[in-house]
């Protein structure tokens, strides 16, 4: 199986269906608003939101997220992850009734348990939500920032990308930078290019989450192809949501195709009906790319994690030795991650 990593996924959002309904057995919860017959339901972006949120609202303790971070963890080492980022969100700990710390805690719990049981390795992303607004985003950088788990290397944004303007948020951005955190933001899902631009421009991330809407600029995909700027793009996601009509109408081969570095990713896996597998299987089946491309991919993304450097060679020399590249030179888009954290045990 080829070896696979992930780089956006919101960790809420990754819960599947059977550990919800267990959840909501446990708290006495009806689900059947937003779950039928084991799977997720709903019909445009607002109800989407509304199920995300009440899946999430069932995790209320510690062991529950350490739970939820195992748990899919352990999923995406099932279809040959070998590393994997996910998005937390202190806001969502706050309506649980934790603390950031706790939740933070707990979910590295969680990926201690999956490391220890299938030997994937993974790191947390504190995001801050957009259309909280600047002083609510300000907060989850300074958490990012201080909080000294060592398993937080990034920071990013999520949330409406209509909410606000990047350069209102430049302020969080420099204190999780200046902390020695790997910059990611969404840009380019449901904002078009002007979102993208404004977010290199305001906030000069190393990647950019989906970004997929650059594509109706040429000259803008020109740029994040010169500067390096990894995309993390969410294909199933994309089509699920209505960026896109349909897989042929997705840019992934002319961004692939302008020089742009690109990853694959689920986001929010069960409630698109993907996982990282399935991705990777439509870039093959839809996009054209071969076993050698794919390889490509999860090499990108092993480059462009938020990770130190004895980690990275060591996942970079598992992936050679499985699809049998040159181990090469890795980049580091951390800027002081690696230095900052040393080796993780």
């Amino acid at each position: 199986m080829l070896p696979k990593a992930e780089l956006h996924c919101h960790i809420e959002g990754a819960a599947p269906p059977a550990l919800v309904a267990r959840q909501a057995a446990k708290y006495g919860a009806d689900i059947s608003g937003f779950i039928r017959d084991g799977a997720y339901f709903w019909h445009d972006f607002t109800s989407f939101l509304a199920a995300y949120d009440a899946a999430a609202s069932l995790f209320r303790s510690e062991e529950d997220y350490a739970a939820l971070a195992e748990a899919h963890l352990a999923a995406l080492a099932a279809h040959g992850a070998i590393y994997a980022e996910f998005f937390t969100s202190p806001d969502h700990a706050r309506r649980a009734g934790l603390s950031a710390q706790a939740y933070t805690r707990a979910l590295g719990e969680g990926i201690l348990r999956a490391r220890a049981k299938t030997g994937i390795e993974a790191r947390m992303i504190v995001t801050g939500v957009r259309h909280f607004g600047p002083p609510s985003v300000e907060d989850a950088a300074r958490f990012a920032a201080t909080c000294g788990h060592p398993l937080v290397t990034g920071f990013g944004m999520a949330g409406d990308e209509r909410a606000g303007h990047p350069r209102d948020f430049a302020r969080a951005f420099a204190i999780a930078r200046e902390a020695g955190l790997g910059i990611t933001v969404h840009a380019g899902e449901f904002g078009g290019p002007d979102s993208v631009e404004a977010a290199l421009d305001h906030l000069r991330p190393a990647r950019i989450g989906h970004g997929v809407r650059a594509a109706e600029r040429p000259e803008l995909l020109a740029r994040i192809a010169q500067e390096g700027v990894v995309l993390e793009v969410c294909p199933v996601s994309n089509v699920a949501l209505g960026v896109f009509p349909d897989l042929a109408s997705h840019p992934f081969p002319r961004l692939l195709a302008a020089g742009c570095r690109l990853t694959l990713n689920s986001d929010d896996p069960p409630h698109f009906h993907t996982d990282l597998g399935r991705e990777y299987a439509v870039a093959a089946e839809h996009f054209g790319l071969d076993e050698a491309a794919l390889a490509g991919l999860t090499r990108t993304a092993l480059e462009a994690a938020f990770l130190d450097e004895e980690t990275r060679r060591a996942l970079l020399a598992r992936l050679a030795g499985a699809a049998g590249q040159p181990l090469g030179a890795a980049a580091n888009p951390g800027g002081k991650t690696a230095a900052k954290l040393g080796k993780i045990h």
